[in-house]
């Protein structure tokens, strides 16, 4: 049997969109059109093309389609943080969650990489909730086509919906690397969201080797989720960890900066949780830690989850923690707790989809033995 199965042109980077249209018979330019109209004006079809010829136009929609993720909910929290909850392809229980927060003239989207996450950060609550699949680049680019729209049609000339995009929603991105990659590359690519290899931000928890391999992909800016200053703490928060320690994960930031073409910095996360890692002792080791490392400290305070085991720091103890940091010369900012009355803060993205680790499971029946 033919497989009649359309080609998803959403999803295709420039040069694979290129190489789709060279082997149908069609001129390289052709994916500049497309390109411009599906993602600077939001065609979900093909007649809207009005520059590409009738016949290209019947032709493309016998073989391909435009097909974002479905929207299955739509949250505006009530400092306008919005949050969608997507269907992907996985069917009615495969969902993940996108996140805009507003921030005077920015508006930054949170992305998500995986349905569920490949990895398990003890105080994560999408890291509890197991792991299904990667998403791919047509669900992944798609959250960014989706929030855009969201505010209406299209205007190329007017002012951006969405200012900057960080790949720190559900899962790992580094564990579903070429989709990612491709996926980040039209986010910045001229023709389709034209934003600056400085506004599109890769959040990884520590896979080094992909590390090294993105350097040579793409020159976006790297944020680092460190959350501990020794390895055995960090070994239990973040239990990639044991599989390439701190000085390892360290080593190859120092050469994803010294391989970008511009001077740049890594933001360095760190998720402060009460009783755990917001002493006075380890700010000074946080500090000795990352002296050689051109970068900035994001702190996190925790956000809780039902049965998590954690709880957020006092104030008082950030803000100790924030000063030691600032005066042995680092820039250091608080990150504000935006969108947790709609569960939209970092580290509370759920989504709702089948587990195939049983993750979930098994942290019900320890949440149940606690109880």
């Amino acid at each position: 049997m033919t497989d009649t199965k359309k080609v998803n042109l959403l999803g295709l980077s420039p040069e694979k969109l290129i190489e789709f249209f060279e082997s149908i018979g069609e001129k390289k330019f052709r994916a500049t059109q497309v390109i411009k109209w599906i993602h600077q004006k939001g065609a979900e079809n093909f007649d809207e093309m009005t520059d590409v010829s009738k016949a290209l136009r019947a032709k493309l929609e016998t073989i391909c389609e435009i097909r974002g993720p479905e929207v299955v909910s739509q949250n505006i929290s009530k400092d306008g943080t919005r949050k969608w909850i997507i269907r992907t392809d996985g069917g009615k229980n495969d969902c993940v969650e996108t996140v805009l927060i507003p921030d005077g003239d920015r508006a930054t989207l949170c992305v998500s990489s995986q349905v569920g996450c490949s990895l398990d950060c003890s105080f994560c609550s999408t890291g509890k909730q197991g792991f299904n699949r990667n998403l791919t680049p047509a669900e992944i680019i798609g959250q960014v086509w989706i929030a855009i729209k969201s505010f209406g049609p299209m205007d190329p000339n007017g002012p951006r919906r969405v200012t900057n995009v960080v790949m720190m929603g559900m899962g790992e991105p580094l564990m579903n690397f070429e989709p990612v990659v491709d996926s980040m590359i039209l986010m910045m690519h001229d023709h389709a969201y034209g934003l600056s290899k400085r506004r599109v931000t890769l959040s990884t928890s520590g896979v080094v080797p992909k590390i090294y391999e993105l350097v040579k992909r793409t020159d976006v800016s790297l944020a680092i989720s460190l959350h501990a200053p020794d390895n055995a703490l960090r070994d239990v928060l973040v239990p990639i960890n044991k599989k390439y320690p701190i000085a390892e994960l360290l080593e190859s930031c120092q050469h994803y900066l010294a391989n970008l073409p511009d001077k740049r910095h890594i933001t360095i996360e760190y998720t402060m949780m009460s009783g755990v890692n917001d002493n006075e002792e380890q700010a000074h080791q946080l500090a000795e830690l990352l002296k050689d490392l051109e970068c900035k400290i994001n702190l996190i305070p925790f956000n809780p989850f039902p049965h998590s085991g954690y709880e957020k720091p006092s104030n008082n103890r950030v803000r100790r923690f924030q000063k030691i940091l600032a005066d042995a010369g680092y820039t250091v900012t608080v990150r504000t707790t935006r969108g947790d009355d709609i569960d939209a803060a970092c580290g509370q993205l759920v989504g709702d989809f089948h587990d195939k680790t049983r993750r979930s499971q098994k942290y019900i029946e320890l949440r149940e033995v606690k109880s």
